[in-house]
Parts: C-alpha cells; sequence; structure tokens
C-alpha cells in the first residue's frame, strides 16, 4: 500500500490578510516628554553652544573644525585663527597652510583646513560672502553636512532645527527615549515627540546633558535632574 503524503498545514482561512506587525509601544508618554524638557528648562531657560564664534561664519567655521574633536579644543585653535580671519575673504586670503598651522592640534587637521578655505571660496564666489539661510545651500558646502547645517540655522538664524551629534545619539539609544541605528533616525524620533515650544533650545539642552551628566563610561545618575523619569535599562546610581 502506498503512503499517502500529507498535506502541508495551514492554519489561516482561505482569503485572510498577513497580520501587520505591531507598532512598538512609546517608551515615554507625551506627559512624560513634557516633564523631562520642562525640567531641562527650568534647570538652564537659556542654554548656550560652547563653541566660540563671533558671527555666522566663525560659527560655521567652528562646527565644521568640531568633528571628531572637543569643542575646548577647537576653541584653543580658533581663537587666534579668528582674529586674523573673521569672514570668509580674510580666511581664502589666509591661505590652506596658515589655516592648517592654527589648527593643526585638532583632529584630522589636514582635511579640515582644506574644507574651511574650500567653503569660503564658494561663500565669496556664490553667496557674496555671507552664509546662506538655507539648508540645501549649507549642506552644498565643502565639508558641510546635516549636523553642521542644524547647528547654524538654529545658533545664527534661530531656526527650531535639531542637531544630532555623539551626545545626543548615545541619549536617544540609552533612555529609549528617541532610539535610532543613525543620526537622522534619532533626530527624526525627537522632533516627533519634542513639544515645539521647547524645540529651540532642545539640541543643546541634550548636548550639554550628555556632555557633563550622561556621559559615555560612567554617567553621572546621582546628580541627573531627570533621573525620576529616566527609563534607561541601566544606571549608575549611588549605594543607599
Amino acid at each position: 500500500m502506498s503512503e499517502q503524503k500529507s498535506k502541508p498545514k495551514n492554519d489561516k482561512p482561505a482569503g485572510a490578510r498577513p497580520a501587520r506587525p505591531r507598532k512598538p509601544k512609546l517608551r515615554y508618554s507625551p506627559a512624560e516628554v513634557e516633564a523631562i524638557f520642562d525640567l531641562f528648562e527650568r534647570a538652564n531657560p537659556e542654554p548656550k553652544g560652547e563653541l566660540e564664534h563671533v558671527n555666522a561664519f566663525t560659527l560655521l567655521v567652528a562646527v565644521v573644525l568640531s568633528a571628531q574633536a572637543t569643542d575646548a579644543g577647537v576653541n584653543r585653535a580658533t581663537r587666534a585663527l579668528f582674529a586674523v580671519a573673521d569672514t570668509p575673504a580674510k580666511m581664502l586670503a589666509l591661505g590652506e597652510e596658515a589655516v592648517r598651522e592654527h589648527i593643526k592640534t585638532i583632529g584630522l587637521y589636514r582635511n579640515k583646513a582644506k574644507n574651511v578655505v574650500a567653503l569660503s571660496d564658494a561663500l565669496v564666489r556664490e553667496h557674496g560672502g555671507e552664509v546662506p539661510h538655507d539648508r540645501a545651500a549649507l549642506e552644498a558646502l565643502p565639508g558641510v553636512g546635516r549636523k553642521t547645517a542644524n547647528v547654524v540655522l538654529n545658533i545664527a538664524f534661530g531656526e527650531p532645527t535639531f542637531a544630532v551629534d555623539t551626545h545626543i545619539f548615545r541619549i536617544g539609544n540609552r533612555l529609549g527615549i528617541a532610539p535610532g541605528k543613525t543620526p537622522l533616525a534619532v533626530e527624526e524620533a525627537f522632533t516627533a515627540i519634542i513639544p515645539q515650544r521647547f524645540m529651540q533650545h532642545a539640541h543643546h539642552w541634550l548636548i550639554l546633558h550628555g556632555r557633563y551628566v550622561c556621559k559615555a563610561r560612567k554617567p553621572e545618575c546621582g546628580r541627573c535632574i531627570i533621573a525620576d523619569l529616566c527609563k534607561a535599562e541601566e544606571k549608575s546610581l549611588p549605594l543607599p
């Protein structure tokens, strides 16, 4: 007697729609997000960026130089640089070799000097020596990416943009408040939940929080003003 082949099981009725993937639950309610940024605002109503600059151009240059470098290190290098070249025309006249000498204590200084001179040239030729108040035009400049454009738009032009640096990327993922695999994903996650009234200063609060409290290696949770609201899986709290 021949063996009867079993039919493949199909538990779904004919014509049934495939199950939709469940949306991940938000780890923070809108009220909790509001409370977090309210605490930041109460503690520091007017936060400021720590890169020293005297105008939109020097801000742009400082942010370009700050990639993979500390703000303190950039400030030490740019004080003398900006004293002699605080406009695109002056930076262009200074030349790449002299710019290199001024910023040689900063990581990747050779490529950065090249970009600073090239973006100065572009500003003179294409924008009349002025920093454009336009994202696309900013990102078209040598060495300028989305984060740099966001910082310039926010600080120089008062736009409620949100710049994601390494500190904000860490906080978004560590706290689970705005997780993402890329800076853009974290930016979009944060801007989707932060109330509009906080957007002008939001990235400043988070950068300062990540730099001085929610540090990479050892977060100082014991002095964190949002510790009661934080839902990070690992916390470094003092022993009772």
